[in-house]
């Protein structure tokens, strides 16, 4: 299964961003598609907050707009959402002591154990940083 990063779903959303054709494809060919994909539940929330951002876009995506790509998201019948079991600690704990993980490189760290803990097989992002995850297969499909 792969996982999409919140850069991808950003991307796949603003329009104007240089990689939005690219993100948009590959965003609708795994919602249209029949393999199984995901997205972390905490890439949902930041892809939110980011969109709606005035301080990050002069002119944010309005909240019903944000709120029914989230939406139109979730109808995919092969989305799974993944979100925190009782066995999230020991994967974070792996994760965050052996890549050294401290302030804010956690929510890295919170994303890719959420992969590992439910099989991804891939993380797609254009994010470098989770290369320090090396337990988790990471490629970035716009290069």
């Amino acid at each position: 299964m792969i996982a999409l990063d919140t850069n991808l779903l950003v991307y796949a959303h603003r329009v104007e961003n240089p990689f939005h054709v690219a993100a948009a494809r590959l965003v609708h060919d795994l919602a249209e598609g029949k393999e199984a994909w995901a997205i972390p539940w905490p890439c949902l929330h930041e892809f939110y907050g980011v969109i709606t951002n005035p301080r990050i876009h002069p002119i944010p995506t309005p909240i019903d707009v944000a709120i029914n790509q989230i939406e139109a998201w979730l109808e995919s019948p092969t989305l799974h959402l993944l979100a925190e079991t009782s066995e999230h600690w020991p994967y974070l704990r792996e994760l965050i002591v052996k890549a050294k993980v401290q302030g804010p490189m956690v929510h890295d760290a919170r994303i890719a154990a959420l992969c590992l803990a439910h099989g991804v097989r891939e993380l797609w992002s254009a994010d470098r940083d989770f290369s320090r995850f090396p337990s988790l297969r990471v490629r970035n499909p716009l290069v």
